[in-house]
């Protein structure tokens, strides 16, 4: 099958890209892995997600939202907005399409993507001129290597992918792996369904608000990274004090330099840091073993736990299939490049959705993306 633009995931990335081709008559198809569109969202996030900055730096290109939209969106508002999205653009999609190699043929001068079509039962194959990367940071949940007894926990061991609402823990002691937004977020949904809850701290992390966080995103329009981040650890100390005794570390280096250096967001609080400060959640450093169901930690304490929640993070699987484009992938599957370069390869290649920044990133990867392909077109267009 011969397509002038082959769009690998459908999730945000993926649709975003589709639709700014789109509406520069560019044809293209994007391939999704599962039955449909934004997985991710629909099937491997936490019922009480909602959205962690405000709606004006969350949408993608050329779609506002409703006027009645809340400032934070829950979940399924942003699922109802991707489907007028989808639906909008005329997004064509084509699921249970799994890409098992990529691979750019230098005599053909186009890509070819073998595709095993699960629904089917066979392999399919397509010739692209231009490929684009959208299959994201978070193809699959990273599950840590380096605690050992790990594999034989004797209880329910899951990773945040997998866990819905706290429900089905009730009663029970559960640990959270991770101090980010997801495993933060989790906890409290845990203590709030009756769950005993506890939480790893592995590293170091800034806690914020939603509202510090809106006006830190106001002034960076303003003012220096470094000035900012100077205002708003002053806001965070007041509003938290010194969460350092009770085992939560905060970074050396300010929350939006981080984020611009590493791509690491600053973990915004949904009320678990009261509970910690109660002593109604508790603070663990990192764990050395696993026997049945004791955990020992760092500090030397031993705890007995029903289950285990792995809020630790994805990673790409792009080197899982992709042949070649080693000027754009390092060896983990993300740019080598830094932001705002990170987004075209070689060869017609290009990846939307890995800047580590959030749902403005994919937008900006979108229109970058789009345009560029256009203009390559325009300038191989015999006049």
């Amino acid at each position: 099958m011969e397509e002038v633009v082959v769009i690998v995931g459908a999730g945000p990335a993926g649709l975003a890209t589709s639709a700014c081709l789109n509406r520069l008559n560019i044809p293209n198809v994007v391939l999704e892995r599962e039955d449909c569109y934004a997985s991710l969202w629909r099937k491997r996030t936490y019922d009480r997600l909602k959205l962690h900055l405000a709606k004006q730096f969350c949408e993608l290109p050329h779609l506002l939202y409703p006027s009645d939209t809340p400032t934070f969106i829950p979940k399924n508002g942003f699922i109802s907005y991707l489907d007028k999205y989808v639906s909008y653009f005329g997004i064509n999609i084509r699921y249970h399409r799994s890409v098992e190699s990529a691979f750019f043929d230098e005599g053909a001068k186009k890509w070819c993507v073998v595709v095993e079509n699960k629904a089917l039962n066979v392999t399919e194959a397509y010739g692209a001129k231009f490929l684009v990367v959208a299959s994201g940071e978070n193809s699959e949940g990273l599950i840590p290597d380096d605690v050992p007894g790990l594999d034989s926990f004797e209880g329910n061991c899951l990773h945040s992918s997998e866990y819905e609402n706290g429900e089905e823990f009730r009663g029970k002691d559960v640990l959270v792996v991770g101090c980010g937004n997801s495993g933060m977020e989790i906890a409290y949904d845990l203590y709030e369904h009756g769950a005993n809850t506890a939480i790893v701290a592995r590293s170091p992390v800034h806690v914020v608000t939603k509202e510090i966080v809106f006006l830190a995103m106001r002034m960076l329009e303003f003012l220096p990274c470094s000035a900012v981040d100077t205002i708003v650890l002053m806001l965070c100390k007041f509003k938290f004090g010194d969460i350092s005794k009770y085992g939560l570390q905060r970074p050396k280096e300010g929350p939006f330099y981080l984020k611009e250096a590493t791509g690491r967001s600053p973990t915004i609080d949904v009320g678990t840091i009261g509970k910690i400060t109660s002593g109604e959640i508790q603070v663990f450093p990192s764990m050395t073993s696993i026997n049945g169901k004791e955990i020992t930690f760092e500090n030397g304490k031993i705890n007995s736990y029903d289950a285990i929640i792995l809020a630790t993070g994805f990673k790409s699987t792009v080197r899982n299939w992709l042949k070649g484009g080693n000027e754009l992938f390092n060896d983990e599957g993300m740019p080598k490049r830094s932001f705002p370069n990170h987004w075209k390869g070689e060869n017609g290649l290009y990846c939307a959705g890995f800047s580590r920044r959030g749902l403005m990133g994919i937008s900006s990867d979108a229109k970058n993306i789009a345009r560029d392909i256009s203009f390559v077109m325009e300038s191989q267009t015999p006049n």
